[in-house]
């Protein structure tokens, strides 16, 4: 029995470029064909000094997502975005990696609490939601109707499953908004390190 590859999935690219970090889970899940990734996406690095590795200026974080053996696109995709303009960088990064029918959520820090959106922009359709101090996992357990207790007794991989499954039948009605219409309306990007301990 050949073992499926992070090579062979859509998110070669992203591996190969060093986007991939901070990995929970980087592996194949229980389901045959699919590859799960869970950790942090780097959208921009700083400028490279000589040979040290510095960590992303700006990254997706608590990502979770899938892609299918054999497959072009990453078929879903959830994680946490500072702001909301950062989904252009989203867009640039992932290019080609999105496909019009994936199922792609983004938990934005600062986007008014009470708002929902869906933002065609790139060639994929994005779910926009906000983030209320729990964790992108939390949120999504919430906005699929997955009962955490009913995950618990799953590992990484097969909660990761879980998840994807039902992202895959997610159809909502929120308003839609154009990238344009985001970067307007979006609060300031707040600081993540002032309050914390130094």
């Amino acid at each position: 029995m050949s073992t499926l590859s992070i090579t062979d999935t859509a998110f070669a690219r992203l591996d190969a470029e060093g986007r991939l970090v901070n990995s929970v889970l980087k592996a194949p899940t229980k389901k045959p064909g699919r590859y799960g990734f869970r950790g942090d996406i780097a959208l921009k690095f700083p400028a490279r000094l000589a040979d040290e590795a510095r960590p992303p200026e700006i990254s997706s974080d608590q990502i979770i997502a899938t892609a299918r053996a054999g497959e072009p696109t990453i078929e879903f995709l959830a994680g946490f975005l500072l702001s909301f303009e950062y989904l252009r960088l989203v867009a640039e990064v992932l290019g080609d990696l999105l496909s019009p029918t994936g199922k792609y959520f983004f938990f934005v820090d600062n986007i008014d609490i009470s708002r929902k959106y869906v933002c065609e922009y790139g060639g994929a359709t994005f779910h926009i939601l906000p983030i209320d101090e729990a964790t992108v996992y939390n949120e999504l357990l919430e906005l699929l109707y997955l009962e955490k207790g009913d995950l618990k007794k799953l590992d990484t991989a097969g909660k990761t499953d879980a998840i994807a499954d039902k992202a895959a039948g997610f159809s909502a009605s929120f308003p839609k908004i154009s990238f344009e219409e985001g970067l307007a309306t979006m609060g300031p990007v707040r600081n993540l390190y002032e309050n914390r301990p130094v």
